[in-house]
């Protein structure tokens, strides 16, 4: 009963991912993805987007961490999954459920779910260049304009020789909007032999056990109810025992959000790394009513030390955050 940090692209980077694993309960995560087009990358693009490669693809509490790759030539998708594996890569993701437009555009990611041939095209290549021990696996959604290819994308991918399939519950179309299709997912599970992760609105430990009963996986990835609530992944395990924790304090998250941002000032100049505190913080407000308080006058702050200073401010001291825009 595995729970898997979702890939998050802009976010879900290498110290956030640090930060979350510190927390518990996380049994494995995946990287942003990697495009790849027709050059070869070079090294140190596959170290930028995933350092725990210096570390045996482990966080520093000794998470697995997947290399995610993203493109549609299956000859290059295949290059690029070898210079993973040789780099350190235990595990090599394929991304078939990205929905942004410019993504869709130059034909990569959810976009690839029109044509199941290519996809399998795509991952038998990958699979080929990979040492047998290393599995590759498969993120994707229940299809592109609709959430009728699940089924035909599932079997392409299991014929190709994927491990897993990760599942997005919803279509391009669907974006991100409520609810989740957990049944549809359940449609791909019961038509295939490998592995099926559910992924989608999973903000809450009830959430979970829902998702499981409406799909009928045993594991889950989780995006941003992680981010929005990061001890959800722990609360969940504790779950699974029987047992309850007592949910993280608001002092808690402002500490890790602490933690990420020193570990941000190290690789960003300080205007990035204010504006990766924003976005954490605006999930946080899905889980924190002190977030939400605090988001009026965060929200508005440019440098870094005025917002970790705004962000330990008691609530009725909230009016004196300074240094906003």
């Amino acid at each position: 009963m595995r729970i898997i940090l979702a890939p998050m692209e802009g976010l879900v980077d290498a110290p956030i991912r640090e930060t979350l694993t510190k927390v518990g309960g996380i049994d494995r995560c995946v990287t942003e993805f990697i495009r790849v087009t027709q050059g070869m990358l070079p090294p140190r693009i596959f170290y930028k987007f995933a350092p725990e490669l210096h570390n045996r693809a482990l966080t520093e509490v000794g998470t697995p961490v997947a290399v995610q790759l993203l493109g549609s030539d299956p000859e290059m998708m295949g290059r690029h999954g070898a210079k993973a594996a040789e780099l350190g890569a235990g595990q090599v993701d394929i991304n078939f459920g990205c929905p942004a437009k410019t993504v869709n555009k130059h034909k990569g990611g959810c976009v690839l779910m029109r044509e199941p041939e290519l996809m399998h095209e795509i991952t038998a290549a990958v699979r080929a260049a990979l040492p047998v021990d290393i599995p590759v696996t498969a993120k994707m959604r229940l299809g592109y304009e609709d959430r009728s290819m699940g089924v035909a994308c599932g079997q392409a991918l299991e014929a190709a020789g994927a491990a897993e399939i990760v599942i997005h519950a919803r279509s391009k179309v669907d974006g991100y909007k409520p609810p989740a299709y957990w049944e549809e997912i359940a449609r791909v599970r019961e038509a295939v032999s490998n592995r099926v992760i559910a992924n989608g609105e999973i903000w809450t430990v009830a959430d979970y056990w829902r998702c499981r009963e409406v799909s009928g996986c045993d594991d889950v990835m989780i995006g941003r109810g992680l981010i929005a609530r990061p001890d959800l992944a722990a609360q969940i395990k504790a779950s699974q025992n029987g047992d309850t924790l007592e949910p993280m304090a608001w002092q808690e998250a402002v500490a890790l959000v602490r933690e990420y941002s020193a570990a941000l000032q190290a690789r960003l100049e300080d205007k990035y790394v204010t504006g990766r505190i924003k976005q954490w913080l605006n999930y946080l407000r899905q889980g924190f009513a002190e977030a939400e308080a605090l988001w009026p006058q965060a929200r508005k702050i440019r440098e870094v030390a005025p917002m970790l200073a705004c962000l330990d401010q008691p609530a009725h001291q909230l009016k004196r955050c300074t240094n906003a825009a």
